[in-house]
């Protein structure tokens, strides 16, 4: 048998195990309002599609994951679990407030040569590590890390497989900017591709519309939620609808390039609802984002119409 392949199914077994124990461990949870265990499962950030087996060359999906970070810190606020699936590199709940800069830019030496934090850093940094491990011994928050499309799709399924046991309660927050076009593995070149080849040329193929799979098959009683991102304000609603009715999500969160920081349009099949940030309060627009989308979550939980 290939090594690579008993190596992925290694890493696929360890992946099932851990996320058995995510909800093995997790204790009982409760919201403001007394009902019980929710589970939502955050996707963040952009998949790669390779260009060769032994990966040099891929195309990317820019996603800094700041939606799908900032939303994780809201739920876990909510009295949710959180399962947070985010590409390797992009943003982490807990560190907007840090610098964009190296991580090092955090710290300096002592006159005793031992290294503490930055007084102009001290509390974001205090804040993030706290939050952060309260999070992690709590068992509400699980964080898996994916890089290619391959990867992604893989460990949504089994994440839906996982959750389907919780009904009503389970939610997906897809976030993540994915790939629509991907060369499937046995089209690859194994190794590098060389320039001195010439122009390349190679055929890509649609990637298949998983959010119907995750619908009818892999956790039909979630509560799913899924984004819509369009440079052309004309088409962008008309796109979110469309996608509302094909893929039989709840929600479709519209974000328009320019604007998504600031404002959001929430479709939904009883109308489109208008999320923008609050300017006087200093919040992401996330906030009204996710305090919207857990009182929906509320009243499908309870069977009435949301």
């Amino acid at each position: 048998m290939d090594p690579e392949m008993n190596s992925e199914e290694s890493r696929n077994e360890a992946l099932d195990d851990e996320i058995k124990s995510f909800f093995d461990s997790a204790p009982p949870l409760r919201d403001s309002n007394g009902s019980c265990d929710r589970v939502v499962c955050v996707t963040s950030g952009g998949t790669t599609v390779p260009l060769e087996q032994r990966c040099v060359r891929f195309i990317d999906n820019f996603s800094s994951g700041h939606r799908g970070a900032t939303s994780t810190e809201y739920f876990l606020k909510a009295g949710y679990a959180v399962i947070f699936l985010y590409r390797r590199g992009s943003c982490q709940p807990f560190c907007r407030s840090l610098p964009e800069e190296p991580l090092v830019e955090c710290f300096e030496y002592t006159e005793e040569l031992n290294v503490q934090v930055r007084k102009s850093y001290s509390e974001v940094v205090k804040s993030a590590v706290r939050e952060h491990c309260a999070a992690i011994e709590k068992g509400l928050l699980l964080k898996l890390p994916f890089t290619t499309i391959f990867e992604y799709l893989q460990m949504l399924q089994m994440i839906g497989l996982s959750m389907k046991s919780l009904g009503p309660r389970a939610m997906f927050y897809l976030a993540a900017a994915v790939s629509d076009f991907y060369i499937p593995w046995k089209s690859m070149a194994e190794h590098k591709i060389q320039s001195r080849a010439g122009p390349l040329d190679m055929r890509l193929v649609q990637v298949p519309k998983m959010l119907s799979v995750l619908r009818t098959d892999w956790d039909p009683l979630a509560f799913c939620i899924s984004f819509k991102l369009e440079t052309d304000s004309q088409i962008l609603l008309e796109k979110a609808g469309m996608a509302l009715k094909k893929y039989k999500m709840h929600m479709v969160v519209a974000n328009e390039l320019h604007s998504r920081k600031e404002k959001v349009v929430v479709v939904t099949d009883k109308g489109n609802i208008l999320v923008q940030r609050d300017w006087t309060r200093a919040e992401d627009v996330e906030s009204p984002l996710v305090k919207l989308i857990v009182e929906r979550h509320s009243a499908y939980i309870e069977g009435s119409d949301f």
